[in-house]
């Protein structure tokens, strides 16, 4: 599916997490989920900018934290290109897990949690779960 991404940057100003973090942060999760695929072309900074109104230079410092990390590679007047996908079967397209957690997360909406709530709970255990993993 080589060819220009559908991905879309939206910009929390009130996260406090700094802009081109943001735009990293969101690159690693299209990648890990198969939105983005080696090949696909990133939207062009301009493209950024007039979808966002974010400063041009904050488009390109992302890209470079992109490709300093093996992700991305510029091609001079051609774009910004995928090089590798962060993703697994287990997350992308229709695998079990997804369907599993997206029947969890209907459930908790359904039981009137809302997304804050959600994302705190799922965080959590998140984060007890694979406590273990961050002392080796």
């Amino acid at each position: 599916m080589a060819g220009s991404a559908a991905v879309e940057f939206r910009i929390d100003r009130r996260s406090g997490v700094a802009t081109y973090l943001q735009i990293v942060q969101q690159t690693k999760q299209a990648l890990r989920l198969g939105v983005l695929e080696p090949g696909d072309r990133l939207p062009t900074a301009r493209e950024v900018v007039e979808a966002t109104a974010i400063n041009p230079n904050t488009v390109l410092k992302a890209y470079r934290e992109l490709e300093r990390e093996g992700l991305v590679e510029a091609r001079r007047g051609l774009g910004t290109f995928v090089r590798r996908t962060l993703g697994s079967a287990a997350v992308t397209g229709d695998a079990p897990l997804r369907a599993e957690l997206t029947a969890w997360t209907r459930r908790a909406r359904a039981a009137g949690l809302d997304k804050d709530d959600v994302s705190a709970l799922f965080t959590d255990v998140l984060d007890s779960t694979f406590k273990g993993d961050q002392d080796s």
